[in-house]
């Protein structure tokens, strides 16, 4: 089982299409360990008649922690000498929260937020469901223990224990997947229910032992197609885990019970062969060091991405697999001094913890260092003397196209652009997500201004709010900003492809701003969004439309007069801030890989600019209501091409959102379009 279990996950990681539903391997490996290790502990505890939690910690200690520290060594060097610098000391991070299995809960946290919808996996992303097990094993022989002190041997209290933890996880895991798919994917409260399916099998094993083998016998064939149909089956769209869980959990436990009694026959006739027990033997490590191969090693020069490649790192990480399963797993596993005391193992395993942490932060304190060349205009400066600063701002921007290094006095840094959002994300003015009220009032610019103004849109509109606060403290403004993740000022439905489902929080919240707006009737309402984020429109009835543009454009352009009509109908004066241009990759990684050649990273203007005929539709609308339409482009590319870095000026702080540097440069440029 544990061989068709990685099988599985590796496959899918690979990139094979067809099994891109693989990741329910997990899953398996999930039953296996609950039923693994209640099987161990009830063995003792019918022996003992109680659990000791030293032994057992020990034994989980020298068993898995010392192949995942070399992994988690090899990986933060592996990333120090290859990765983006860009990604280095996220990465780093995520090595000490694996070292100590609390990654699963990172990485959930991290799902929930916008600007890492687009960003690459971590390299130690897999180690998210160690973490699960490890905290299964952390509480799991403690309730054995406190069982056995008030009730000895009894099984059923562990049974009822069980079963309500089935219930109640597998609950939250539905309800969860539908309102938050990363907490629900991540979280070991949303998959112990899948554990304790496995020791469930674990209780019953005597009674399952009894079963006629040939009905043992179909139950394993069942649990096998049920598995391997779920990998063909799901995809990367599936709700999952939630009820979509229940075909590969049960089918694990299919395989399980009825391997009980039917040791020799049916699918376990076939998972017994060496081939099987070889791969199952090595799954482990496997697992450990499939993931950051594929990840790193298209990092390195001259390496090209692609499936026949993935396939061989694949089969290279299972080499890796087998040396560290023979030169490091089952030699601390087998260390007869360790093995003498529990304490001894106790020990190992804390200071490998320990160790693997150390590194990780030694590297956050010395992260690598990206060449730089000579150092470049100060743009803004210029940019700010000029008498025409639009001119003078094109003229430098044609300057970069052919620019070769990273100018020495970039800003902002290009490893910190990342983290380079505008001022009012700290106080979560910004909503994410499952936000759809703000903290409070979120008043910018001049809090005693008379005339008030409003930004409204998504988090393409909140990436002006450096120019909009300055340019409304020198006019004397009252700033509102009313911006939320990935919801557009177009009053559309749409489906979130990182909450996987409809985005339901976005039309609640865009009717309060609107509501909100035609109370206040304010002076000027800026609108922007993004024109491409991925996100499929919804039809009335909640389907998501995949219908071809001349059919799904007009739907925004409808949605955009909705918007309109309801901001207009105060007379206020609207502006609306057509969409930046796109870089088409993460811009600063891009220019980490190529800090002595960052003209790399220009991007062709054609390809900037997101849909250029839905902007068309939605222009005339802008012009039935007499919204004026401001177009940004100029202000970023040439006819032909954009650069990534102005000047000294670094332009998108990740693959669509532009620096709060470059949006400051921008205030003279700006302020001439909007009303005085």
């Amino acid at each position: 089982m544990r061989a068709v279990a990685v099988t599985l996950v590796v496959l899918s990681h690979a990139g094979i299409g067809a099994l891109e539903g693989g990741y329910v391997g997990v899953d398996v490996f999930f039953v296996i360990s609950g039923f693994l290790i209640t099987t161990l502990l009830l063995k003792e505890l019918t022996r003992t008649g109680r659990v000791s939690l030293a032994t057992f910690y020990a034994r989980r200690a020298t068993r898995l922690l010392p192949a995942s520290t070399v992994v988690l060594l090899v990986t933060v060097i592996a990333a120090w000498l290859w990765i983006p610098a860009t990604r280095f000391k996220s990465i780093a991070a995520d090595a000490i929260y694996a070292t100590f299995y609390g990654i699963n809960w990172r990485l959930a946290n991290e799902g929930v937020q916008y600007m890492n919808a687009d960003a690459e996996p971590s390299p130690l992303q897999h180690f998210w469901s160690l973490a699960v097990e490890e905290q299964f094993y952390l509480v799991w022989p403690l309730l054995l223990l406190v069982f056995a002190l008030l009730w000895g041997k009894r099984r059923a209290p562990i049974v009822i224990t069980l079963v309500l933890v089935v219930v109640a996880s597998l609950t939250v895991s539905v309800l969860q997947t539908a309102s938050s798919a990363p907490w629900a994917y991540f979280g070991a409260h949303t998959r112990a229910w899948e554990l304790a399916i496995g020791a469930l099998i674990a209780v019953a094993a005597v009674r399952l032992a009894a079963l006629p083998r040939t009905v043992a016998a179909i139950l394993t064939w069942i649990g096998l197609a049920a598995v391997v149909v779920s990998a063909f089956l799901y995809t990367e769209e599936t709700a999952f885990p939630g009820y979509a869980a229940l075909l590969p959990v049960l089918g694990s436990a299919a395989i399980i019970a009825g391997g009980t009694s039917a040791p020799r026959g049916g699918a376990v006739s076939i998972l017994g062969t060496r081939p099987f027990q070889e791969i199952g033997k090595y799954s482990y490590s496997w697992y450990l060091w499939h993931w950051p191969v594929l990840m790193i090693v298209p990092h390195m020069p001259d390496v090209e991405p692609n499936i026949p490649l993935n396939l061989g790192l694949a089969a290279g990480s299972l080499v890796l697999a087998i040396g560290s399963y023979h030169l490091v797993e089952n030699p601390a596993r087998n260390q007869s001094w360790v093995k003498a005391r529990a304490r001894r193992g106790l020990a190992v395993g804390l200071a490998l913890s320990s160790l693997a942490a150390l590194i990780a932060q030694a590297g956050i304190m010395k992260p690598p260092q990206l060449a730089k060349g000579a150092a470049a205009v100060d743009t803004t400066r210029v940019v700010a003397a000029a008498a025409g600063p639009e001119t003078e701002l094109r003229r430098i921007i044609a300057a970069s196209v052919g620019t070769g290094a990273l100018p020495v006095n970039i800003t902002p840094k290009v490893e910190a652009a990342r983290r380079d959002k505008p001022d009012y994300y700290a106080v979560n003015c910004h909503l994410e997500y499952l936000e759809t009220t703000a903290p409070g009032p979120c008043v910018f610019g001049d809090p005693a201004g008379k005339r008030v103004v409003y930004l409204f849109g998504d988090s393409h509109a909140a990436h002006w709010f450096p120019a909009m606060d300055a340019i409304a403290k020198q006019r004397g403004w009252q700033l509102m900003v009313r911006t939320k993740s990935a919801c557009h000022a177009a009053s559309v439905r749409t489906f979130s492809t990182a909450l996987k489902r409809a985005y339901t929080e976005c039309p609640v919240w865009r009717g309060q701003v609107l509501a909100e707006i035609k109370q206040a009737k304010p002076y000027l309402v800026v609108v922007s969004s993004s024109g491409n984020d991925g996100n499929p429109l919804l039809d009335e009835a909640g389907n998501r439309l995949k219908a071809p543009a001349v059919t799904v454009d007009p739907l925004w352009a409808t949605g955009w007069d909705t918007t309109f009509r309801a901001i207009k109908g105060t007379k206020t004066t609207l502006v609306q801030i057509r969409d930046t241009p796109w870089p088409g990759q993460d811009a600063p990684e891009c220019l980490a890989e190529n800090s002595r050649r960052i003209s790399e990273c220009v991007a062709p203007a054609a390809d900037s600019v997101a849909l250029p005929d839905r902007q068309v539709l939605v222009d005339r609308t802008a012009k039935t209501h007499g919204v004026r339409v401001v177009d940004p482009v100029p202000w970023f590319c040439t006819t032909d091409s954009c650069p990534a870095v102005v000047g000294n000026v670094l332009v998108w702080r990740d693959d669509d959102h532009i620096t709060t540097k470059y949006a400051s440069m921008l205030v003279p440029l700006l302020s001439a379009r909007l009303p005085r």
